[in-house]
């Protein structure tokens, strides 16, 4: 009788096919593939934005059809960043010349900052004002920065729109590809 009942409590053993074990490995494979794929979309639409960049305003650090990866987490900037930006639904890239607290002018000499005349290195054209663009000089105002594009002479920038606030920014280019010859 002893025989009997041990019989009935063991449960039978279901014999796992090799099928059965892919499947299970292709669910996984499945499950895995789409949490990754689900990261990644948050991670490029809230922590990083990337872009091709479509003119030649901030030439010679970047190139049209250059791809540039910006972080849109950190708005500190400082003075030389390259932050990306929209204006009137056009993305730039700028390079940001004043933050807050920062007086600007631009006179015959060029561009000063707190009334000390700029000196460029990679900026290979004047920096004048536009006749249509804001009255210097500008006090840049509380979570503002002055903007300019490298190639002066071809960039809608701050010396016509004035400062921009921080939090209109898309983020702060952190490399640029290029695109070029691929």
């Amino acid at each position: 009788m002893k025989k009997a009942q041990e019989v009935k409590a063991k449960p039978k053993k279901r014999n796992r096919t090799s099928s059965d074990f892919l499947k299970q490995e292709l669910f996984s494979l499945v499950v895995k593939l789409a949490i990754l794929l689900t990261l990644a979309y948050f991670v490029v639409h809230f922590v990083y934005g990337i872009t091709r960049y479509p003119d030649d305003s901030m030439v010679p650090a970047v190139k049209s059809g250059d791809v540039a990866l910006y972080y849109r987490l950190n708005k500190n900037y400082v003075a030389s960043d390259v932050v990306a930006l929209e204006y009137e639904n056009d993305l730039q890239l700028r390079r940001v010349v004043a933050i807050e607290g920062d007086t600007v002018d631009i006179t015959e000499e060029g561009l000063e900052i707190n009334n000390h005349l700029q000196a460029e290195h990679q900026i290979y054209e004047e920096t004048l004002p536009y006749t249509e663009g804001i009255d210097y000089p500008v006090k840049i105002g509380a979570g503002e920065v002055f903007v300019l594009g490298d190639k002066r002479g071809a960039a809608i920038d701050s010396r016509v729109y004035g400062p921009i606030k921080t939090k209109d920014t898309l983020g702060k280019v952190i490399t640029i590809l290029r695109r070029r010859s691929i």
